[in-house]
């Protein structure tokens, strides 16, 4: 593998809990039943748009309004947050065997920039790729777009990722997987595709 292309949030992040609370604290403003932490990892999807519609109802609460609350909740208490353990030593590891690190995240490019910086981790990744805005869609045409205009092989690139979403990107990039099972979604949901519990198993699992 030439290249690895590193999900943030989930993945790098440790913001599962935080993404929860704020959920709770965003249906009981318009009085919706809250979930448990359990329930937030069986139910939490992307698009966002999808999963925000397990538990609002969008016609009378838009997901734009929930998509800007969610941000302004977000970002700040996201700077209060850690790293996953052994996720900075493992790229570190891989750009001293030659490997670019790409960051790829459904973040807007701006907020991602910030939290990066924040963490000390910027400088680390060879290239990071967000999106235009807080919506959170696919990050499938952005990783195209990047990968054309770098002549990037697929074959050599891995994905590492926490979400089906992720495994679905891989697909359409035709790239392969890697999911981290304590990100966003229950392991059991993870099942059919490449897992890791710790990121020290990617040495074993990535042949550079």
């Amino acid at each position: 593998m030439k290249y690895i292309f590193w999900d943030f949030n989930g993945t790098v992040l440790d913001d599962a809990y935080l993404c929860y609370e704020i959920l709770n604290e965003m249906l009981t403003e318009v009085k919706r039943p809250t979930v448990t932490y359990e329930d937030y990892l069986m139910i939490f999807d992307f698009p966002v748009e999808a999963y925000y519609a397990k538990v609002y109802d969008l016609k009378k609460t838009p997901f734009e309004v929930l998509a800007h609350r969610f941000i302004e909740m977000y970002q700040p208490r996201s700077l209060d947050l850690k790293l996953h353990d052994g996720v900075v030593n493992m790229v570190k590891y891989f750009e001293s065997k030659g490997v670019t690190n790409i960051m790829l995240s459904a973040s807007e490019i701006h907020n991602l920039h910030r939290q990066l910086s924040h963490f000390g981790i910027e400088h680390l990744f060879k290239h990071i790729l967000g999106t235009s805005d807080v919506y959170a869609k696919s990050k499938v045409e952005v990783a195209k777009k990047f990968m054309i205009e770098q002549n990037i092989d697929p074959k050599d690139v891995v994905m590492i990722g926490d979400t089906l979403h992720d495994a679905e990107v891989a697909e359409e990039l035709g790239c392969r997987i890697i999911l981290y099972t304590k990100g966003h979604q229950h392991a059991s949901r993870l099942a059919d595709f490449e897992k890791i519990e710790r990121f020290d198993e990617l040495i074993g699992k990535i042949k550079i």
